[in-house]
C-alpha cells in the first residue's frame, strides 16, 4: 500500500537517510526503531508529507506523493493520513469532541456528520464522559486517546505514530499499545510507529531497525 523508494534527507552537511527503501501493507503493524538521530522520525515525516526527501519517492497505492503541489499535498494528508505524536498536540481551547472532529472540519464534512463521527470514537475509546473536557481536564492517557480518535476520523489509509506513549506512565502506555492492536482487528488500520519502547517495538508484525541512515536489519513476527 505504501512505498519508500531510494529516500535520502540531509540535514546541512549531516546525511540522516542514505537510500531507504520500504514497503508497508494494509493492515499491518510496522514498528521502527533505532538510536537517538538515527532518522526515524524523519523517516515517518516524510512518509507522511510533512517534509520533502532531496530525493526518492514516496507511493501510496502506486500514485507519487512527489508530483504533488503542497495544496495537494495538504488536502492528499488530511484524508489519508493519520498522525499520532508523543505530545498530542491538542489545540487547549476546545473540547475534546471539536479536537477530533477538526480534521474532518477541514475536510469539508458537515458538522453534523463530524460530531457524530467523532462521538462514535470517543465511545470506541471510552472517553464520551470526557468527550466536552478540554485538554487541561484530562489525563496523559486520555489526552492520547483523543488523539488517536482524532488521527482516526477521516478513516486514513494509515496512521504514523511518533514515540506515542512515550510521554506515558508504563499503565497508559500498555493501554496504548492494545488499543493500537485492537484497532487494527476491528478496522484493519495500517500503523507504523516509531517508538523507543521495546514492548511496543516486539508487539509489531514487522520490527525494523535504522542504523546509520539505512534500514540494517528486519523482523518479521512468524
Amino acid at each position: 500500500m505504501i512505498r519508500a523508494e531510494k529516500i535520502v534527507k540531509s540535514f546541512g552537511k549531516l546525511k540522516v537517510l542514505k537510500g531507504i527503501d520500504l514497503e508497508i501493507k494494509k493492515g499491518e503493524i510496522v514498528s521502527v526503531v533505532g538510536a537517538s538521530g538515527a532518522g526515524k522520525s524523519t523517516l515517518l515525516h516524510i512518509i507522511g508529507t510533512l517534509d520533502k526527501p532531496d530525493s526518492g519517492d514516496i507511493l501510496f497505492d502506486d500514485k507519487r506523493v512527489g508530483a504533488m503541489n503542497d495544496n495537494q499535498l495538504s488536502a492528499f494528508r488530511n484524508k489519508h493520513i493519520g498522525f499520532v505524536f508523543q505530545f498530542h498536540h491538542l489545540l487547549p481551547e476546545f473540547t475534546a469532541i471539536e479536537n477530533v472532529s477538526m480534521p474532518a472540519f477541514i475536510a469539508g464534512m458537515s458538522k453534523n456528520k463530524a460530531l457524530k463521527r467523532a462521538e462514535d470514537l470517543l465511545a470506541y475509546l471510552n472517553l464520551s464522559e470526557r468527550k466536552e473536557h478540554k485538554p487541561a481536564e484530562l489525563s496523559g492517557g486520555e489526552q492520547q486517546r483523543v488523539a488517536v480518535a482524532r488521527a482516526l476520523i477521516n478513516d486514513p489509509a494509515v496512521v504514523l505514530a511518533d514515540e506515542p506513549s512515550g510521554n506515558l506512565d508504563s499503565a497508559s502506555a500498555r493501554e496504548l499499545h492494545e488499543l493500537f492492536f485492537n484497532l487494527r482487528k476491528k478496522i484493519n488500520q495500517t500503523f507504523v510507529i516509531v517508538t523507543h519502547n521495546d514492548e511496543l517495538a516486539d508487539m509489531a508484525d514487522r520490527k525494523l531497525v535504522i542504523t546509520d541512515g539505512v534500514i540494517s536489519s528486519g523482523i518479521t513476527k512468524k
